[in-house]
């Protein structure tokens, strides 16, 4: 049964007539009669009695009216539910993101965030692994990568560089790697999905390959084994900024960088109809990081400038 042709009988039983009703509706009378004969025709029941100065409900009528107004009341309600939903910031708020990135530059700024918008709940979920976010019911994910094509929305919060570099200590007893092919001679340090190197450089795009006496999964027992003089790596400077500052980590052939295409992206399913809650939280974050992100002041390397 056609929506429409429930609110018209609704609208003509309120006006008193087909004319006020489609008046109102801007419908023609005869429209607005038609309608009227097909709902009964379908219905099998005479829902007004018709005389040529008055129109009154029959007792069908009367009691066909009195659930059509609950089933429209009924719509609206559901229809403010969802557009209040995508209007104002609340509800439970699903994201995933990087575990180390999460840790050290979400969590401390979500008591600012939800003091801002207190009416949302956050589901942080922390992980290094690339989930299905539609499959797992997530509402976006926070990555650091360089994204292939896909049928999601990324937005670009902040670019990532990354580095290679070494603690002192290893420098001191190992010497500096002045090439690519030297490296293969170091212990490198790298997350098992990482061990391929993607850098650019003055010849242009560039990879090789790395090994070392660590093998893990976890890209924070890597930053804890470069910063205590184990190996090289390969470090983004949202996670070893403030080392690379106080000079427990030093830039090695800073000529070389990861490809600029590698950044910080907020990733969700839909452009369209994107919730209040989603939409803040990534207009948030995006301007805490920004185009020059705060974890990069400060830091004297040619190619962050």
């Amino acid at each position: 049964m056609p929506m429409s042709d429930l609110e018209i009988f609704a609208r003509v039983v309120t006006a008193g007539n087909m004319s006020a009703a489609g008046r109102e509706m801007e419908l023609s009378p005869a429209v607005v009669s038609k309608r009227i004969s097909h709902l009964e025709q379908r219905l099998a029941a005479r829902l007004f009695q018709r005389t040529t100065r008055q129109l009154t409900l029959t007792e069908t009528g009367q009691g066909f009216y009195d659930r059509v107004v609950n089933i429209l009341a009924g719509i609206e309600e559901a229809e403010a539910y969802v557009t209040r939903r995508n209007t104002v910031p609340q509800g439970t708020l699903k994201i995933t993101a990087p575990t180390a990135f999460g840790r050290m530059h979400i969590a401390p700024y979500l008591s600012d965030f939800l003091n801002q918008y207190p009416d949302i709940r956050l589901d942080l979920d922390l992980s290094d692994t690339f989930v299905d976010i539609v499959g797992a019911g997530f509402d976006a994910a926070i990555r650091v990568a360089e994204l292939e094509d896909s049928s999601l929305v990324a937005r670009k919060l902040a670019p990532s560089h990354r580095v290679i570099c070494a603690a002192p200590d290893y420098i001191k007893e190992h010497g500096t790697p002045k090439t690519l092919a030297e490296l293969t001679k170091h212990n490198c340090l790298a997350p098992t999905a990482q061990e391929l190197w993607r850098l650019q450089g003055k010849n242009g795009p560039e990879s090789i390959r790395v090994s070392g006496n660590i093998r893990t999964n976890s890209t924070e027992v890597v930053r804890e084994a470069v910063l205590a003089g184990i190996g090289i790596a390969l470090r983004s400077t949202w996670d070893v900024g403030p080392e690379l500052q106080s000079g427990q980590l030093k830039v090695i052939m800073p000529e070389y960088q990861q490809s600029p295409r590698v950044a910080i992206y907020a990733v969700y399913p839909c452009r369209q109809y994107v919730p209040a809650k989603l939409r803040v939280f990534v207009d948030y974050l995006a301007g805490r990081f920004g185009p020059e992100p705060y974890w990069n002041k400060g830091l004297d390397i040619p190619h962050l400038h």
